[in-house]
Parts: structure tokens; sequence; C-alpha cells
């Protein structure tokens, strides 16, 4: 039976917020326990790493969400993190691996269930909505050019990978020293084929405090 693994991402610092994002209140508690609530509660979802700034309060997260199976300690970048909470995997059950961003409290039932579903099929995917804005490309203050915005996307989190591919894409970007801004990228730096499918306008990611606002309004809705 397929074993789906998930790996919430909550250790950065918040520099562009001013404080630790991931534990600021959200209607009443903080923004990442709206995640690991979504996560814990799937039936698609057999165990959680939770990556933090620091394990002091690992046990009370065990005793709170019991898929949680290990609570590590993030490193410096993001990805160095994702590859700290990679590692805690059990590579024996291992099978599809779901990479999520603890600062995104907003991503639903459906889109994880949409997510899992699809990487069984494709092995690599990642969700996203296709970019409203006219964007254009510029340098020195000069428009260099107008980019085609139906070939654009913003990317989201939970991103799916087989847990061989992500595997070997992590390494692969350590042995070379390459950070990439998602794992889709590491991926993609292997010659592999990364799909996007069907994201949540709803799914935002708290980076400055009006993002903590308009997740309070959506929330509200």
């Amino acid at each position: 039976m397929t074993k789906v693994s998930a790996v919430i991402v909550a250790a950065g610092g918040g520099r562009r917020f001013g404080s630790a994002k991931q534990f600021v209140p959200l209607k009443g508690k903080a923004v990442l326990d709206w995640s690991l609530e979504t996560f814990n509660a799937h039936p698609g979802i057999d165990e959680i790493i939770l990556v933090v700034p620091d394990v002091g309060s690992k046990k009370d997260f065990l005793a709170r969400y019991e898929k949680i199976s290990d609570v590590v300690k993030g490193g410096d970048e993001r990805q160095d993190s994702v590859s700290l909470g990679f590692r805690a995997i059990d590579p024996s059950r291992a099978s599809i691996v779901l990479v999520h961003d603890g600062a995104r409290p907003l991503a639903g039932r459906e889109l994880v269930e949409r997510v899992i579903e699809q990487t069984r099929k494709k092995g690599a995917v990642v969700p996203g909505l296709l970019l409203e804005e006219t964007i254009k490309e510029a340098a020195a203050g000069k428009v260099l050019s107008t980019l085609d915005r139906t070939r654009l996307f913003r990317v989201q989190t939970p991103q799916g990978f087989f847990y061989p591919l992500l595997k070997r894409a992590l390494e692969k970007a350590k042995a070379d020293h390459f950070y990439g801004t998602d794992e889709a990228a590491l991926v993609e730096r292997l010659g592999e084929r990364v799909f996007i499918i069907d994201g949540d306008p709803r799914n935002i990611k708290i980076t400055v405090p009006l993002d903590l606002k308009i997740a309070e309004a959506l929330l509200a809705d």
C-alpha cells in the first residue's frame, strides 16, 4: 500500500513578517496549527514530519497530533530544512512525499487530496494558479519584454513527489551546492518532468502582516 509522508516546513525566522509568522495567532490558533490540523485529519496522510526552529515543543506537538512521527530542527535555509525533514522518513516504507509550507494555513482537504492523487499518477506535481496580471521583464528600470502570462503560474504547496525522485533531487542539489526556491526546481534540474495541477486561490502564503488580515477575511467568508 502506498505510504504518504508529509514534510511540513515551519523553521523560518519570518524576516519579512517581523517575527516567526508560523506561530502568530490566526483566528484563535497559530498559523502552523491550521496546516497541521488539515494534514493530521486527512485520511490519505500516513505520517507528518514537522520541521521547526527548535525542538523544545516536540512533546507538545506529538501529544496534540497523532500523525506526527517526528519533530526535527530546521537548517539555515528552507531547502536545508526540507532535507532534514526528509531524512526523518523511513526509507523502507516511503512511497510518496508531500512538502508543505507551514506558512500556508488555508491549504484545504480537497487540495491535499488532489496532490496525492495526481502524484500517484505522475510522480511529481505542483499546484499552481495562472497569473492574471500582465507581467513585464525589466532591467535597470527599463522594460525588456512583455511575458506571455498564459504560460506563467504562481506555484503553491503542498508539492508531491515519489520518494526516490525527491531523494535524488535533494542529494544532487546538495552535491552541487545548489539552492532552489522550491523542491520542484530541484527535480527539474534532474531533467525530470514536473506537472502543474489546479491550485487553490485561498491557499495564500503568510509573508507580510497584510497576508494575515487576508487570511482572517478568507476564514470569515
